[in-house]
């Protein structure tokens, strides 16, 4: 899986072949057929094997909102640092990777008192985002790294154009337009976060 994670990481979902982690690995691919029966499975694997590590290191008696916060943050960066995992959970749904990310959200929901009927919305509220937002950040990151540019070129392009709209047609769109070079990323999704989490703290006695 290290190996897989590497290939992935260096070069992309593209990259991953059984002919090329048996290279890398200095073995035959067949002894790699004997664990995974193909590439999609290799990749969800991977996938899982990265998803694992921020949630196995979350402290098991944080408070509830603290516990989800940290979850938050673990994984927005571990899909910033491994982009392809974004794409694979979106491809893996109901799959080991996301439902271990489901399970410890449920676990917290469950601890801040929501009630059973709301229980469902709410996890699933956080997981969408969570898993959305984490995979457009990577996606756009990668978009950047294609076109040669630096975060702060990027958004810089988008903050000029933001700027040249329609004020009539887009008058918010413009409004933020010279916020966009200097936003910090991790801090918007944490707040994001922090808006759902008031929503359903609120809403317990619903």
């Amino acid at each position: 899986m290290e190996t897989a994670i590497a290939l992935l990481d260096s070069s992309g979902e593209g990259a991953l072949t059984f002919k090329a982690l048996s290279e890398r690995l200095e073995t035959g691919a067949g002894a790699i057929y004997w664990h995974i029966d193909n590439k999609n499975d290799l990749l969800i694997a991977a996938c899982d094997a990265v998803v694992a590590r921020p949630l196995g290191a979350l402290p098991e008696k944080a408070v509830p909102e603290a516990a989800i916060r940290a979850l938050a943050l673990d994984m927005f960066d571990a899909i910033d640092a491994h982009p392809w995992v974004g794409a694979t959970l979106a491809r893996a749904a109901g799959q080991l990777p996301t439902v271990r990310i489901l399970e410890r959200i449920g676990q917290q929901i469950r601890a801040l008192g929501v009630p059973d009927h709301a229980q469902w919305a709410a996890v699933s509220a956080l997981l969408s985002y969570i898993l959305g937002v984490s995979g457009q950040n990577a996606a756009n990151a990668q978009l950047a790294r294609v076109r040669n540019l630096d975060r702060s070129d990027f958004l810089g392009e988008m903050s000029s154009a933001w700027s040249r709209l329609d004020p009539v047609e887009y008058p918010f769109t413009q409004s933020v337009a010279a916020q966009l070079p200097d936003h910090d990323d991790r801090a918007d999704f944490l707040a994001g976060i922090d808006f759902i989490l008031s929503g359903i703290i609120a809403s317990r006695s619903c």
